[in-house]
Formats: C-alpha cells, structure tokens, sequence
C-alpha cells in the first residue's frame, strides 16, 4: 500500500470514527428520553448532547481528516475551498456507515428498553413510535416543500457559514478550541431550529440511521412516513451548505 493510500485510508476511518462518534452520543440521548418517557432527559439535554456528540466527533477525527463529519459540510468545502470532488464521495461514504454502525450499536444497547418501549413491535410515529430516535421527521403542521425544505436550508446554511467562519484564521479562534466552538453552534442552532423537524442539517447523520430503522424492523415506512420526508434532510442540507459558504465568502472572505 502506498503512502498515498495509507493517508486515505486514515482519514476515511477519521470520518468514520468521527461521525460513528457523534451518532452515539446523539442517538444515545434521543433513545434515553424517549424510552424513559421523559424521565431521563428532555429537549435541553438533547440538543446539549448533540453538541457535545459534535465536538467529541470532532477531536475524534479533526487531526486525521478535517472532521467534516457532514456530507453538506464536505459538499460546501469542494465548492468554495477546492477539496477533490473524489473526496468527498469517498468521505460521504464514510460517514453514512459511521452514522449507520453508530445507530445499530445504540438499538443493541437499548434492545430491552426498546422492547419494554413498545412490546417488540416497532412503529415509526405515533405514541410508541421510536424511528425518530435515528432518523428525523417534520412535525404533523410542516409542509415538505417549501417549509421543510425552508428549514433545512437555514440551519445547514447558518451551520457551514459559521464553520466558514470559526475557521477562518483572522477570527482567531485557537484550532485546539475549534471543536468546542462548534459543537457550541450546533447546541443553538437546536435550540433556536429545532422544532419543525429536528435539526438534520447533515444527509449521513440522518440517512445513515434512517437506512438501519429501514433493516432493523421499522421497515419501508421510514421512506413514506412525514409525506416522504427522508429526501429533504439529504438535498436541502446539501443546498444550504453550499449556500452558507457562498454567503459568509461573499461578505466576509479577502480577496
């Protein structure tokens, strides 16, 4: 194996890892609230956990692959900072089977829970339905387009825009401090984002769980459920990454 080939291979694992990381934590608590009936968490400890799952993802892989851990993220960074298009399939890849093994470790960990949950019977939505512990789905009032498309595009543009921004150099945020800076982000952009739909804002954190539920007995009804929302938590991240990038270089950037 070549020099070239043993770098890719470690980054490749550094996005794996990395997002397998972030999984964990986020499915983790989601799965602890939901199958306690509250009891055991609640909207303020998820989205502190999604971040927290953010920035550990992050140091996890930072140092290997840039921990992009986001394929809208990766997508944005070929558009408006020149990383290889072949990088970013290869990275996205990586992701989406760390996002999927992440979410197969949290359901066998949780199995009895899931069980005692809803008796073996595995439903989607409704009062026992726990798919939404993997994967996201819009509230009963949000329209798939425009308003989940709408918000899918504002918390991916105000997430990659402000990433654009932490990593810019002049800001002088320390790059050992990077991840807690950003896993900051991602705690508001839940707090303040949070309610139509549950903040995808990155197509492997949401496909990836989404595609085990679909194998692990939830079935087909992960693809149909919330007028066919699956799709909108892929395209809109990917258009509102592209976009935040566009928006903080057009302002921001030195020409």
């Amino acid at each position: 194996m070549t020099t070239e080939s043993k770098t890719l291979t470690r980054e490749l694992l550094a996005e794996f890892l990395g997002t397998c990381v972030l999984i964990l934590i986020g499915a983790g608590v989601v799965a602890q609230t939901v199958l306690s009936k509250g009891a055991n968490g609640g909207q303020v400890t998820i989205n502190i956990a999604w971040g927290l799952g953010v920035v550990m993802g992050c140091y996890v892989s930072a140092g290997v692959s840039g921990a992009h851990l986001n394929q809208a993220l990766s997508i944005a960074l070929a558009v408006h900072r020149g990383i290889p298009w072949r990088k970013v399939v290869q990275y996205s890849l990586a992701q989406t089977l760390g996002a999927f093994v992440a979410a197969a470790i949290v359901f066998v960990t949780y199995h009895e829970a899931f069980a005692a949950f809803d008796g073996g019977v595995r439903q989607v939505l409704g009062p026992q339905g726990t798919a939404g512990i993997f994967a996201t789905y819009p509230q009963a009032f949000l329209s798939t387009f425009p308003g989940g498309v709408i918000d899918q595009v504002v918390g991916t543009a105000i997430l990659v825009g402000v990433i654009f921004g932490i990593s810019d150099a002049r800001h002088g945020v320390p790059s050992g401090l990077g991840p807690v800076v950003v896993g900051l982000l991602v705690v508001a952009i839940g707090m303040s984002f949070g309610f139509n739909a549950g903040y995808a804002i990155n197509p492997a954190r949401d496909f990836g769980p989404r595609l085990f539920t679909a194998v692990a007995g939830w079935g087909a009804e992960v693809f149909r459920a919330g007028n066919a929302w699956w799709w909108v938590p892929i395209v809109a991240p990917i258009v509102g990454g592209t976009l935040g990038g566009w928006l903080y270089d057009a302002c921001l950037r030195e020409r």
